[in-house]
């Protein structure tokens, strides 16, 4: 395996829990790469491959992750009656890595700092493997959204517009 081809803790926690994987990789030469320009560069429908979201509820106290399909944007109402809040908005970049352990383009649903409720876009049912940030830049990992779904226990809404 080769320096580019490393495994991250992301990996190493679906290995730990059973859940097969597959390791994407893909060029980054600036640095975070837009989702759709990512799933381009590996060859897959745009809408087979998710971002991850972090946003806070209006009690500010109480944060939210929302995975979706990259060409689609959170509707932030349906986010916040998904999580039961009375409104929630999205986390601003300078906060994520203290938050989660994870960088802007490197944000994966899979071993955050802290397990937040989360919510997977419920297009993801429709699809039989689908691709999350493998926790750095330049990775990405195919898997099975069910088993992501009980792995993180998260829960299917619809959250994407």
């Amino acid at each position: 395996m080769s320096k580019k081809e490393e495994k991250t803790n992301v990996m190493r926690l679906l290995q730990q829990a059973r859940i097969p994987y597959t390791p994407h990789y893909y060029p980054h030469p600036d640095g975070a790469v837009d989702g759709a320009s990512v799933a381009h560069s590996l060859g897959q429908p745009v809408e087979k491959v998710f971002k991850t979201l972090v946003t806070r509820g209006a009690s500010r106290s109480s944060y939210y992750v929302f995975v979706v399909p990259v060409e689609k944007e959170l509707n932030l109402k349906a986010a916040a009656r998904a999580a039961g809040e009375k409104s929630i908005e999205m986390l601003h970049v300078s906060e994520l890595l203290g938050l989660t352990g994870y960088v802007r383009g490197g944000c994966s649903p899979v071993g955050m700092k802290k397990l937040f409720p989360t919510f997977i876009d419920e297009s993801a049912l429709s699809q039989t493997t689908i691709m999350v940030s493998g926790g750095k830049i330049g990775t990405q990992v195919e898997l099975d959204p069910k088993a992501l779904c009980e792995l993180i226990h998260g829960q299917f809404a619809p959250i994407a517009q």
